[in-house]
């Protein structure tokens, strides 16, 4: 008897976890941003270019061993590049170009498929420069759940991408 119940129980706490974990959000955005002493126009330049964007990728500064294999044209939509590295592997594009952003497409694989942006406002002080994601965790009540976290996750990426922008336009 004793045990029928600890059977129930468990099973009643699972089911509960499992409906909780769909009433968190499917959509994730993350936003970090940064005033940096360069032009609008320099940054788009470094951030529209797969060789370009290595000298920020924020990754490299964390894994040395990091492979990168460049595709498509050198800069503009289309440009990009396949990563493989400690942290994962995908695949980032260029998918849109202005004069004031930079759209691009991660393919994770199974991990997902996010949009980020550098966006890049002219201030007085230079540029203000926003990285932003946007994420659709979908119904996998896992991935909702990482959701939770991926602000405190990918946000310190973004800190550390921009700190290395700002080191890689500096005169």
């Amino acid at each position: 008897m004793v045990l029928s119940q600890i059977f129930t129980i468990g099973a009643g706490v699972l089911s509960l976890a499992t409906v909780a974990s769909y009433l968190a959000p499917k959509q994730v955005y993350v936003e970090r941003s940064q005033i940096i002493n360069a032009s609008p126009a320099d940054i788009i330049a470094l951030a529209s270019s797969n060789q370009g964007y290595q000298a920020f990728n924020p990754y490299k500064f964390t894994d040395p061993n990091l492979e990168i294999n460049h595709f498509g044209p050198e800069t503009g939509v289309g440009s990009g590049f396949e990563f493989k590295g400690k942290e994962g592997k995908g695949k980032q594009t260029v998918a849109a170009v202005s004069d004031t952003k930079v759209v691009y497409h991660i393919d994770l694989g199974a991990m997902g498929k996010p949009t980020q942006t550098i966006e890049v406002e002219e201030v007085a002080e230079g540029s203000k420069v926003t990285w932003s994601m946007d994420a659709d965790m979908g119904m996998n009540p896992i991935a909702r759940v990482i959701g939770l976290f991926m602000d405190g996750m990918v946000g310190k990426t973004f800190t550390s991408g921009l700190k290395h922008l700002a080191a890689a336009t500096a005169a």
